[in-house]
C-alpha cells in the first residue's frame, strides 16, 4: 500500500501505492504510514521527504469497503479507527524532517487532511480539493486542526460547512498551496524544492520547522521571547552552528552541503 523510495542519503519518498481506489484510506494504509514517518523520522541523516500518489490521484479519502465497516462499528469502534487516523496526521506533522506533498488529480476528504500536514505543497493545476465530509453527513473532525492552520480559518468555515471542490489555483490564492504549476513540470518543482532543502544546515532546517510549530498562534508573552532567545543562543553555539558562520565569514562551503 506504500512504496517508500530512497533517491539518496539525504531525501525520501513516500508513495500512497493503491491506485485503484485512487489511493484511498483504510487502516491498513493508516498503520503504514503512521509506522513510516516515525522511522524516517528518526534517521539523523534524512533532510528531506516527498509525499505523494501513484496513479491519477492524491488521495480520495475514505475508502468505501472501510466506510461500510466502519457503518457497522459502535461508538467506541468507531473512537478507536477516528484516534488511528489522528495518531497518523500527528505522525507526519510531528515529523522532525521537512515534508513535501506533492498533489495531482483528487484530494478529498482524509486527502486533504494529509495535504494539510506538509510543510510545502506543490499542486498540479487541474488537481481538485474537497471537504466532502458534510454531504455524507459526517465532519472533517479529525484533520479539521491541521487544515483549519493550513487553509486559514474563514476559508476553512466555507469549504467545511459547504462541502464544495476547490481547485489548485484556489487552494494556492487562498495559501494552502505554496506552488501551482503545470501537470508536467510538477515532478521538477518537487525536485527543485528537495534540491533547495538539502543545502540547508540539517539541525536548523529541523530546528525552524519545529519554531513555526510552537510560536504559531501563540501570544508574544515574556516567556516566549525568553524561549526564542534560548533557542538562537543554543544554536549559535552548536557545532553545526559554529560551523555554518564559519563558512559564511570565509566563503567557502558548508561542511553539510551534500
Amino acid at each position: 500500500m506504500l512504496e517508500i523510495l530512497r533517491p539518496s542519503t539525504h531525501t525520501a519518498e513516500v508513495w500512497l501505492s493503491r491506485p485503484d481506489v485512487r489511493n484511498a484510506f483504510n487502516d491498513a494504509l493508516i498503520a503504514e504510514l503512521s509506522r513510516a514517518f516515525r522511522e524516517l523520522g528518526s534517521d539523523p541523516a534524512l533532510r528531506c521527504i516527498v509525499l505523494g500518489g501513484r496513479g491519477k490521484a492524491f488521495c480520495a479519502g475514505a475508502d468505501l469497503n472501510w466506510m461500510k465497516a466502519m457503518a457497522a462499528y459502535d461508538w467506541e469502534g468507531n473512537r478507536a479507527d477516528a484516534q488511528a487516523l489522528a495518531d497518523m496526521l500527528f505522525a507526519i506533522y510531528s515529523c522532525p524532517v521537512p515534508v513535501v506533498g506533492r498533489v495531482h488529480g483528487d484530494c478529498y476528504a482524509g486527502g486533504v487532511g494529509l495535504a494539510a500536514v506538509c510543510d510545502v505543497l506543490v499542486a498540479a493545476r487541474g488537481a481538485h480539493f474537497c471537504l466532502s465530509e458534510a454531504r455524507l453527513g459526517l465532519l472533517p473532525a479529525t484533520i479539521g486542526p491541521y487544515v483549519v492552520r493550513a487553509l486559514g480559518e474563514q476559508a476553512a468555515r466555507r469549504y467545511f460547512i459547504t462541502a464544495e471542490r476547490f481547485s489548485a489555483e484556489e487552494a494556492h490564492r487562498l495559501g494552502f498551496v505554496h506552488e501551482c504549476v503545470e501537470p508536467e513540470r510538477l515532478d521538477a518543482a518537487v525536485e527543485a524544492l528537495v534540491a533547495q532543502l538539502v543545502q540547508n544546515a540539517p539541525a536548523a532546517v529541523r530546528a525552524c520547522k519545529q519554531l513555526v510549530q510552537d510560536v504559531a498562534g501563540h501570544p508574544l508573552t515574556a516567556e516566549l521571547r525568553a524561549d526564542t532567545a534560548r533557542r538562537i543562543a543554543d544554536i549559535r553555539v552548536s557545532e553545526e552552528g559554529r560551523e555554518g558562520i564559519r563558512s559564511f565569514l570565509e566563503k567557502t562551503p558548508a561542511p553539510w552541503l551534500p
